[in-house]
């Protein structure tokens, strides 16, 4: 029996890998897991009665794209979050979560014949796995201190431009908290015109900053009168709202794009259930746990400034919920906090890949701020002591 070869050359997932490389060894203290961005705060506390009163529309196929009220909520939270007004109809659909997204938004608008597909590195592995699906070439491109940790997709050559088809950008990033700033988007958005590719801005970390909204790509595509069609922008409830077991998320496109979108998903999608389309409309339509939330992290960034003061290239992130920390070599970090500390921390190099025999992650690791203030304070001060002493 024959298989498909186009993913071999993908390494196993992050988390199967850590698990290889650390459980092999007992922890050195009092377990702190800081590894997966899974966020720990309280969800908002309406949605046990939101699905409360829904429960009988669990008997009831859910409405593919989304429901009317859900679309408007939509609609309704980018109108305050960007200015940017869209129609419900043709514009926006729920998903499954963003990674559903991120994955099928390629499958149903990347071309035939071999095209590029632009992808960060380090980067949110789905990515990688929609180009190799799609049979497109992956072209990683290093997003690094040297480039503001995002990628400088102009810099690439003409003739790669000229066959890229998608190019992906994530902001705030993941791992390396970095925004793109409105120029950022608006020189994007120029060469996407030039070369003739789509952008799909992962949006999924913007709810949680410091002091300043991040940029979105719907504002400078309005601001720079960008094509529509240019653009998917993906949202989630998973970090704005603490609901990552929800699996509720959006993507926001023109109307050609959004049409392919929703025929693939008729087939091929799994819609929400009712009762959860429920609950995201009225997440969409609350900004006060948001907020609450916000101020948790924001407590948590000024706890990493503290404990990591002094510490050359430490320190909270613009935005997002990650650290993305500087070592020697990560993968050997990761093990020697493990086995004298019992702080659990992620590889840089498992979200990376190596091009021309370097990985940009290979010497980091990546810590996520989604324990309580307690726990994040004690394990961050753990990490330090053991690191960087």
């Amino acid at each position: 029996m024959q298989f498909p070869r186009r993913f071999t050359a993908l390494p196993d997932y992050a988390f199967p890998r850590l698990r290889a490389l650390l459980d092999r060894y007992e922890p050195g203290g009092d377990v702190v897991h800081m590894t997966i961005g899974e966020p720990r705060h309280a969800p908002p506390a309406f949605v046990g009665d939101v699905l409360s009163e829904h429960l009988d529309d669990f008997r009831r196929y859910p409405v593919n794209e989304g429901t009317p009220e859900l679309r408007s909520a939509f609609c309704d939270w980018v109108a305050r979050r960007y200015a940017v007004t869209l129609d419900p109809e043709t514009r926006v659909m729920a998903l499954n979560g963003t990674r559903e997204g991120l994955f099928n938004a390629a499958v149903a608008l990347c071309p035939e014949g071999g095209p590029v597909v632009l992808v960060p590195n380090p980067f949110y592995q789905v990515y990688a796995v929609a180009a190799l699906a799609m049979a497109a070439e992956p072209v990683y491109v290093p997003a690094t201190a040297d480039t503001g940790f995002l990628p400088d997709y102009g810099a690439l050559a003409p003739e790669i431009l000229d066959r890229t088809a998608i190019a992906y950008v994530c902001s705030p990033a993941n791992p390396q908290g970095a925004v793109a700033s409105e120029a950022y988007w608006r020189d994007l958005l120029a060469l996407a015109e030039r070369h003739d590719f789509r952008i799909f801005a992962d949006e999924c970390y913007s709810e949680i900053y410091r002091d300043t909204p991040p940029p979105g790509i719907l504002a400078a595509a309005e601001k720079a009168g960008a094509d529509p069609e240019r653009i998917v922008a993906f949202h989630s409830l998973s970090k704005r709202s603490n609901l990552p077991g929800l699996r509720s998320g959006m993507a926001v496109a023109g109307p050609q794009s959004m049409a392919r979108m929703r025929q693939l998903r008729a087939y091929a999608g799994a819609p929400l259930p009712l009762p959860i389309q429920a609950v995201s409309a009225r997440c969409w339509q609350d900004e006060a746990h948001v907020e609450a939330s916000r101020a948790r992290y924001a407590a948590k960034f000024d706890i990493a400034d503290a404990v990591f003061s002094g510490v050359e290239g430490c320190g909270a992130p613009e935005a997002g919920f990650f650290l993305w920390l500087p070592v020697e070599d990560g993968e050997a970090a990761a093990v020697r906090l493990w086995r004298e500390t019992g702080v659990r921390v992620l590889p840089g190099a498992y979200l990376s890949r190596e091009v021309d025999g370097r990985s940009p992650g290979g010497q980091y690791i990546r810590v996520a701020l989604v324990a309580d203030e307690d726990e994040t304070r004690a394990g961050l001060t753990a990490l330090r002591d053991c690191l960087y002493s």
